[in-house]
């Protein structure tokens, strides 16, 4: 983040009302900058190279350039932002696509002001912000048998993978534990493997597809 206080965002809907009502809600709340804005996923791409802004709030279905390509392009280009997706759609085609394209956080647009700023900053930090009526729907999105190979979670895993969900840090969740954050790292490397998965929220989302979370 540019320091400890401020976050600095791009705002990415093809609503202009949409845009102005974000723009306006965070820049009168402490602690927040928006940088500019973006009417597609094209054009968040660019802006992003451009601005080099901490949170992006990527709406996903735009015409001219959808939110999931944004994403996977600005994970491959190695983009530091981190993406909150931001949408009124849940449905399967369009959470796991941008959670697995490398979306931080995915939360609706009637998602509360104070839960908007709180995922904001914790996306800033690098934390996985999934809300809970996301990670319900995403439980049906991904469900899948099991297969009977799947190893189950260790006590701590799971100890780990609940802090996570509540997008503690791994610093946090070392000192929770009273662990170092080298071994929070194995944890969570041991958890990505049994989980078939490769990132903090992908984790979040395949433990309550599985029932370790609910």
């Amino acid at each position: 983040m540019t320091d400890d206080l401020c976050v600095s965002l791009l705002i990415v809907d093809d609503h202009p009302v949409v845009r102005d009502g974000l723009r306006g809600m965070f820049e009168s709340a402490p602690g927040f900058t928006v940088l500019g804005e973006a009417s597609n996923g094209v054009e968040a791409v660019a802006k992003a190279g451009e601005l080099d802004p901490d949170v992006i709030l990527m709406d996903l279905r735009m015409p001219g350039g959808g939110g999931v390509d944004a994403i996977r392009e600005l994970t491959r280009g190695g983009a530091r932002a981190r993406v909150l997706v931001l949408t009124t759609y849940d449905t399967d085609s369009d959470t796991l696509p941008a959670i697995e394209a490398g979306a931080t956080g995915y939360l609706l647009k009637d998602a509360p002001r104070d839960e908007l700023f709180t995922a904001v900053r914790a996306a800033a930090q690098g934390r996985t912000v999934l809300s809970p009526a996301v990670a319900t729907r995403l439980v049906s999105a991904v469900r899948a048998p099991r297969g009977p190979g799947e190893e189950p979670l260790s006590a701590r895993e799971r100890e780990v993978l609940a802090l996570v969900a509540r997008g503690a840090s791994n610093r946090e969740i070392a000192r929770d534990l009273f662990i170092s954050e080298a071994t929070v790292k194995t944890h969570l490397t041991h958890l990505y493997a049994k989980l078939g998965v490769n990132d903090r929220a992908a984790a979040v989302a395949r433990a309550y597809e599985r029932g370790i979370l609910g």
